[in-house]
């Protein structure tokens, strides 16, 4: 019996996917459930397990765009197992054929000197030498292509005459994953009026919480107490003070929502990733912490589902982990703000009227105008760096153990 195996749908709303790599060889005997492709859709990366035993046929190529439900491969489930490592028999070697015995060069006669296109005459080459072109960048009026001095005294040095240094260059196929990426960055350019917004943030408080209840954090929850659970609560309690950053929208209408899903970015093997913490409003420091760490392991290993990447109404990127200064996050449609965390530097602050040296980070809002006011955009950042400013009063309701569980 001859099995067809199609392409499983990976979500709601994917219509085809991209064989990324095939596992196994055309003829292969394979075992039921073993991964014989990785198959990329435009938001993850997944494994193609087989649904049967049996020698596998391959029908379609490294590259191709296979819409969900088509055929992929065909696995022969009455072809019995071979024996030992490999089902393939030896192929007998063919005897030899004696090559035929070479006979004598003869001898020939002398040729006239000739000249390769494009090689000028020495007169030629000094005039061009003293240039500085390169031959091959003229074209010869001479015999055979060969370049005259007059083609050489002709010649104009070209500002971008090659050195001689490697001018190689190589091509590669987008993923279907970037593909969609790329699709969706131009997209939010030139369908949404996105402006950007900044400010900075003193981290000294921060600092100086982590610097205390990091280890204890640790020992207790075994998860790290990093920047991003203080980042999400701020956004949190942003968003409840300005809901129409929580919004996007569809049509003719603007909804609303009241839960905050936010998204992070996480730099993945096949790009950029961005899972979702839902009802993020619900969890504490160390919830959110957990839920970090199981996302951004997921996704770098690329066990990342569809389903923990669809949705979210809200994105925290932080390029500050590559060492970025600053710089304009794209909102990630169809959501309608992205806050942009960056490195942070020791900088000169002025603080009770006085020069102080603290760990600043510069934050960015970029927010979609045509919901969101230049008043509630900044509105927004502020209570956002009033929050991480003020962390034990604004997240932690003026007790931090019990906020941080300890």
């Amino acid at each position: 019996m001859v099995l067809e195996m199609k392409v499983p749908s990976p979500g709601e709303s994917i219509t085809e996917v991209e064989i990324a790599d095939w596992l196994v060889e055309d003829g292969d005997y394979v075992e039921k459930d073993q991964a014989i492709a990785e198959v990329d859709s435009d938001k993850a990366t997944l494994e193609l397990p087989a649904e049967a035993s049996g020698v596998i046929t391959l029908k379609a190529e490294v590259g191709d765009a296979v819409a969900v439900g088509e055929v992929v491969c065909l696995i022969d489930t009455s072809a019995e197992k071979p024996e030992g490592s490999s089902g393939s028999s030896e192929k007998k070697e063919e005897p030899k054929k004696e090559e035929p015995k070479k006979e004598a060069p003869k001898k020939e006669e002398p040729k006239k000197e000739t000249y390769a296109s494009g090689t000028p005459s020495p007169a030629a080459k000094k005039i061009l030498d003293e240039k500085g072109v390169d031959p091959s960048s003229v074209s010869g009026s001479g015999r055979d292509g060969r370049i005259t001095k007059d083609d050489a005294v002709k010649a104009k040095p070209s500002m971008g005459t090659p050195t001689g240094g490697n001018r190689g260059e190589s091509r590669s196929k987008l993923s279907m994953l970037r593909r969609k990426v790329a699709e969706r960055l131009v997209s939010a350019k030139n369908e949404t009026a996105m402006l950007t917004t900044f400010n900075e943030v003193d981290m000294s408080a921060i600092f100086e919480l982590r610097s205390q209840y990091k280890e204890e954090f640790k020992e207790k929850h075994g998860v790290s107490l990093g920047f991003m659970s203080f980042f999400t609560k701020a956004v949190i309690r942003a968003l409840e003070m300005y809901p129409s950053v929580n919004s996007m929208i569809d049509g003719k209408e603007m909804i609303t929502y009241e839960f905050c899903d936010i998204s992070i970015a996480v730099s993945g093997p096949k790009g950029l990733m961005v899972p979702v913490i839902r009802n993020a409003e619900n969890l504490t420091f160390r919830g959110i912490e957990s839920e970090v760490k199981r996302l951004a392991i997921r996704a770098r290993e690329g066990e990342i589902t569809v389903d923990e990447m669809t949705g979210g109404t809200f994105t925290i990127t932080n390029g500050g982990v590559f060492g970025s200064m600053l710089s304009t996050p794209i909102i990630n449609p169809p959501q309608s703000g992205i806050l942009g965390m960056h490195n942070i530097v020791e900088r000169a602050i002025v603080r009770d009227g006085a020069i102080a040296i603290a760990p600043v980070m510069y934050v960015a809002l970029s927010y979609d105008h045509r919901i969101i006011d230049g008043k509630e955009s900044v509105g927004f950042l502020v209570a956002v760096k009033e929050a991480l400013e003020s962390p034990e009063e604004l997240l932690m309701d003026g007790n931090v153990k019990k906020a941080l569980e300890l």
